[in-house]
């Protein structure tokens, strides 16, 4: 095929496939097919590819964003919704880059790393290492080990589904898993929604549609969040958090989309496919996991909760709540146990965007794209004393109630997998036209 620099978009567009069968496996039915080669593991060069169509650091986020408050601005305001300056292959709500990813193959499993897992003075060489096409480097540099084997699932329902069971993460493969992480994002539009600017209210469906904890903010209490139902400037917990996960899997499937492509331009074979459940990924891949009891988890009322617990049905439910490795926390929720409670975990969240010395916006503007970033970072207000409190107010009040934050979902959640393998090509050659395969002859 093209060299892969060679290959255009226009016609990975065109080729790409989920193309499923790889050297060394085996199906049956119809398509009853032995494959005559052995399992054939992809190449450090293909693997580091991958791994940065999927989530590699490319450069700054450009941020072209109205930053100063609504009263003193004729253009929109809210700017300060950035998280980070920090740009990847992939685009992200706010440059959060909420979603990570995890590899797996023969030789073992690796984390690898967001642009917020590094040290803010490696971005540069980052960046250099990219643009200069040091794909393989950038690929070692980024990725932790986390095992020495190959992470794998029970390959049975509810776990795996039975028309994925003879193909996925098999010998030879390489096996990518996106993590969403919702507690940042969460605490991050929490912020910007209850700001002056915007004022929304938040109020809790599966608890008699009350106030979520910030009762005292409300305009009808003097505050300066609107709570009359009727001007629509309110949220449900339950519909909040179906948009942000919503949103965070959007991120996901950009990824996904990025590995289709590359595997196209590489010649390999891959497909995107169903590898959500809300905690055996975890499990298997060492998170730190807490149990959390059903009647609270589902938010029941006093009564349903006790006669639950009497008839003995008060089930613990895993709850993933961070990745850690040799006394390193790879990966972590805004929430306890790596906060005392939620107060503490808003502020860790503001304090990475506004620390004086290492905050997004008060960092001296060395790790943005701007000419001056110094000075715009210090026209880029802080939040308000009112925003902050509600934004604790009401995380407060979802984690006491639930459980966990965020209520519905927990902060971790799987989505989807992506395969990358090598083709056998007698296979398509038997029982597929050429013009079907859309695959180049060897």
């Amino acid at each position: 095929m093209a060299n892969k620099e060679d290959y255009s978009l226009i016609e990975a567009m065109l080729r790409r496939r989920s193309r499923r069968f790889g050297k060394g496996m085996k199906l049956g039915g119809p398509l009853d097919y032995q494959s005559q080669y052995l399992p054939q593991p992809l190449t450090l060069e293909q693997e580091a590819l991958l791994g940065f169509a999927a989530s590699g650091v490319t450069g700054y986020a450009l941020a072209e964003l109205p930053y100063a408050p609504a009263a003193l601005s004729s253009t929109g305001s809210g700017g300060n919704i950035m998280v980070n300056f920090i740009g990847r292959t992939v685009a992200s709500a706010d440059a959060i880059h909420g979603v990570a990813v995890f590899i797996t193959n023969d030789e073992g499993t690796w984390l690898l790393k967001r642009p917020q897992d590094y040290l803010r003075t490696e971005i540069p060489s980052l960046i250099d290492m990219s643009q200069n096409r040091q794909f393989v480097e950038l690929y070692e540099r980024s990725r932790v080990k986390i095992a020495q084997i190959r992470i794998d699932l029970p390959r049975r329902l509810p776990y795996l589904m039975p028309f994925n069971a003879w193909a996925a993460n098999v010998p030879g493969t390489t096996y990518f898993l996106a993590v969403n992480e919702l507690s940042a994002l969460y605490i991050n539009v929490l912020l910007a929604m209850f700001s002056e600017d915007v004022g929304f209210f938040m109020v809790d469906e599966r608890n008699g549609y009350r106030p979520a904890g910030i009762e005292k903010f409300a305009k009808s209490k003097g505050g300066h969040l609107e709570d009359d139902l009727t001007q629509e400037s309110f949220m449900y917990i339950g519909a909040a958090e179906t948009l942000l996960a919503e949103f965070v899997a959007w991120e996901q499937g950009s990824i996904h989309q990025n590995l289709g492509l590359m595997s196209q331009a590489l010649g390999l074979g891959g497909y995107p496919h169903f590898a959500a459940h809300p905690y055996i990924w975890f499990e298997r891949l060492g998170f730190r996991m807490e149990q959390v009891p059903f009647t609270k988890m589902s938010g029941m009322n006093r009564l349903t909760k006790k006669i639950v617990q009497w008839m003995g049905k008060d089930t613990l439910v895993p709850n993933p709540v961070g990745l850690e490795k040799d006394g390193e926390v790879l990966l972590k929720s805004y929430a306890p146990p790596y906060y005392r409670n939620m107060e503490e975990a808003v502020l860790a969240f503001i304090d990475h965007k506004y620390n004086a010395k290492q905050g997004t916006f008060r960092d001296g503007g060395e790790v943005t794209g701007w000419q001056d970033g110094r000075a715009i970072q210090a026209a880029i207000p802080q939040y308000s004393e009112r925003a902050i409190a509600a934004t604790i107010a009401c995380c407060k009040y979802i984690y006491n109630r639930y459980g966990r934050f965020p209520a519905t979902t927990g902060a971790f959640r799987t989505l989807l997998a992506y395969q990358a393998h090598q083709l056998d090509p007698d296979f398509y050659r038997l029982y597929y036209r050429h013009e079907a395969t859309r695959m180049e002859s060897k």
